[in-house]
């Protein structure tokens, strides 16, 4: 049976997926939301400790690459690290791949975007480094810096 207001009203209460308040923010201000992207405040102060500087630059990312992953010890830290290092990873390549850029899915979550079209997972390639060690994270920029 076809009622259309049911369809309005079910499209006003259905819920949104978790990353659409992002995605929206970063159309209107994706400047603004790069910048949130790139703080990793929980990454930047856990390998500061370890003298490691994130300076945003490819070299930062084989000093990520080469510390002891203490993370590893603690399960409720290792996601945020994870994620963090993913995002780090994407900083790092926007700011270095030339025509890189964010881009935010909704429901999908940030993604990296190729100059190619290539989009990168780059919050997936952090969580995978963090867990295992692999891939490393400088490799991961130096494909995409390929393209």
């Amino acid at each position: 049976m076809n009622i259309p207001f049911l369809d309005n009203w079910r499209k006003r209460h259905e819920p949104e997926p978790a990353d659409a308040p992002l995605a929206a923010a970063f159309d209107r201000d994706p400047e603004g939301v790069a910048e949130l992207l790139s703080e990793c405040e929980l990454l930047r102060t856990r390998v500061g400790a370890a003298g490691v500087v994130l300076d945003d630059t490819p070299r930062s990312l084989q000093e990520l690459d080469q510390l002891p992953p203490r993370w590893r010890n603690d399960a409720e830290e290792l996601p945020w690290i994870g994620n963090d290092a993913g995002l780090y990873l994407g900083t790092v390549i926007v700011r270095n791949v030339p025509d890189a850029r964010w881009q935010v899915w909704p429901g999908g979550g940030p993604v990296v975007r190729l100059a190619s079209g290539r989009e990168i997972q780059v919050v997936e390639a952090g969580l995978d480094w963090a867990m295992t060690g692999s891939p490393e994270l400088y490799h991961v920029y130096a494909e995409a810096a390929e393209y």
